[in-house]
């Protein structure tokens, strides 16, 4: 198993659609005996949380969002945790959208400390 996304900062490699999570977005993972959860912000989001369980290298997770628009949104994601050769952190996720039609793929990686800002309300 990989080490633990306690205290991890990751973000996006790519965009995903308008108005949806992408590379200005940050997330501030947590991890406890199993359980996982995080805070998000940045770019069309303002505000999400993730929360769910690791069972080894396997998270699957819930998330809910609110956008600059002030919509909302929530949906389901599953994830692969893979450590990079440099030995940062990778997420390989599938996700579908719960609170309105859309799946898709994407990739989150650790941001090194020396670079990490979570944005939005100042997180």
């Amino acid at each position: 198993m990989t080490r633990t996304l306690d205290g991890l900062v990751l973000a996006p490699v790519a965009d995903q659609a308008p108005g949806q999570v992408g590379t200005r977005t940050r997330f501030a993972y947590h991890e406890k005996d199993g359980e996982i959860w995080a805070e998000y912000a940045g770019g069309d989001v303002v505000r999400g949380h993730l929360v769910g369980t690791r069972e080894g290298d396997r998270l699957d997770f819930r998330y809910v969002q609110l956008k600059h628009d002030g919509t909302t949104s929530s949906g389901h994601c599953v994830s692969r945790v893979v450590e990079l050769p440099d030995g940062r952190v990778r997420l390989e996720e599938s996700w579908e959208w719960e609170s309105q039609p859309g799946r898709g793929t994407s990739v989150v990686e650790e941001i090194p400390a020396d670079v990490q800002q979570v944005t939005g309300d100042g997180h």
